[in-house]
């Protein structure tokens, strides 16, 4: 960030930096401590100490300059970054990231810590070779501009039919994009409108889906209407206005959104690698209990929910890259940049091939501990059935009557005092045997193992 600030200026960010920093730190404290207590009461108080503090950063962040804002996200540690962005009102989102390096837009931005569920409609044209955000209110704010590129977020019907009549198009509603034959996907009108749908990856840290946007190509404006705000759309606004030439035309910016989605799903298949060899490490290292294997078993399944859905994702974009490509109204420099995408995709491709696999191995491998698990306690209970039988032998013939008659004369207690401890000696001398039977299985097993090894060891 290349943003020039005065002495006093530099004074006010350092101070402004310090509270930012107090607050997150109580913040996190209260945190910590509500992990920690067991209380309904304390639960409550925390929960209110809580929701104080990150009003009071909302509140700090709105009385603050946007370059001051943007200083402070770039001197904050990470962790602390991610917790102040959430804080910032939407509207000034778009003017922060502008004013931050390319890697942390891509963090803030690529990870969707801020969404938005507003009604919006931006549009977008050319000025001096960079993107221009114009957010347009009223149909009268269209007459003023000329975009390449109109994005609707969550339109309302009114909404739709408004730009619809102004552009001279019918948009449809983003509900109902749920068609998934390519004749309903991909086509072109009689009137030479190029109409697509397609889906884009939206992985959140709660949950990851699949998000449907509809894309018409009209007179060389391109139009996207979604429910929702996307990472990939918000990373292609930024890179649009902060680097002249990146776009010339609706078809260039529609090419970027899917080059931009290629790179999002790369990046998210680097999380699910990540999180596997995490899961990896405790499986082939550790012995796992069941509840840690259950635990273990949900964090799998979400990796594997995330790898289906970004396959699910690319197979999608190369299928609209290939429409694009086929559709012979791509310039020479835009068919080279289509090829690209799809070899991107490629590789995307055999990566969650390959996770698949190695999904498939954690699973089966933790199945495998679960029933180790099983057969040890089923053990346990076979010893002793082995361990009891002979006693229950012994204790049917007691309870005959010819014990009595062979016992005639003797006192009963001291009978069945010695019968019992005859019974208790045969149970001690089954369980030795036992212990002494596996002790000589084990033995077998590791001379068996020291001939093989001494066999590969040794020279030919």
């Amino acid at each position: 960030m290349s943003q020039q600030v005065s002495p006093i200026e530099a004074d006010n960010v350092k101070d402004n930096l310090a509270e930012v920093q107090s607050l997150l730190a109580k913040h996190r404290l209260v945190e910590e401590v509500a992990r920690r207590q067991d209380s309904g009461r304390h639960d409550v108080v925390e929960n209110l100490v809580q929701r104080q503090h990150i009003a009071e950063l909302r509140h700090l962040f709105s009385r603050m300059p946007t370059v001051t804002v943007a200083l402070i996200l770039s001197a904050l540690p990470e962790e602390d970054r991610l917790l102040a962005w959430k804080e910032i009102a939407e509207e000034r989102v778009d003017s922060i990231l502008e004013l931050l390096s390319e890697e942390i837009c891509e963090d803030l931005v690529g990870d969707g810590h801020h969404t938005s569920t507003k009604v919006m409609v931006n549009a977008f044209e050319l000025h001096n070779g960079r993107l221009r955000q114009i957010t347009v209110e009223r149909p009268v704010q269209l007459t003023n501009i000329k975009p390449i590129w109109v994005d609707l977020v969550a339109p309302t019907p009114r909404v739709r039919e408004w730009v619809g009549e102004y552009f001279g198009l019918e948009l449809p509603d983003p509900e109902d994009l749920t068609d998934l034959e390519a004749s309903a996907r991909f086509y072109i009108e009689d009137n030479g409108e190029v109409h697509l749908h397609s889906d884009f990856l939206l992985d959140l840290n709660d949950a990851s889906r699949n998000v449907a946007v509809a894309f018409i190509l009209h007179k060389d404006i391109l139009f996207s209407v979604r429910t929702e705000e996307l990472p990939v759309f918000r990373l292609q606004r930024l890179r649009a206005r902060t680097k002249p030439g990146y776009v010339n035309d609706g078809t260039d910016v529609l090419l970027d959104l899917y080059a931009a989605d290629a790179e999002y799903s790369a990046d998210r298949l680097e999380d699910v690698y990540a999180e596997l060899e995490l899961v990896g490490k405790k499986v082939l290292n550790t012995k796992l209990t069941d509840d840690e294997a259950g635990n273990i078993l949900a964090d799998i399944a979400r990796q594997e929910d995330l790898n289906g859905r970004i396959r699910r994702n690319v197979l999608d974009t190369r299928r609209a890259v290939s429409f694009l490509m086929r559709g012979r109204f791509l310039t020479a420099d835009q068919l080279e940049d289509a090829r690209q995408i799809m070899r991107d995709i490629e590789s995307l491709d055999g990566h969650t091939s390959f996770l698949f696999g190695k999904i498939n191995f954690l699973m089966d491998a933790v199945v495998g501990f679960i029933n180790i698990n099983q057969n040890q306690r089923v053990s346990k209970l076979t010893k002793l059935s082995i361990v009891f039988m002979p006693i229950n032998i012994v204790a049917g013939i007691g309870g005959m009557s010819e014990f009595s008659m062979m016992t005639a004369g003797i006192p009963w207690p001291v009978a069945y005092g010695a019968f019992t401890v005859g019974m208790a000696i045969v149970g001690w001398l089954t369980y030795l045997a036992l212990r002494q039977a596996e002790k000589r299985e084990a033995l077998r097993k590791l001379e068996q193992a020291s001939s093989a090894a001494k066999r590969v060891t040794s020279p030919v």
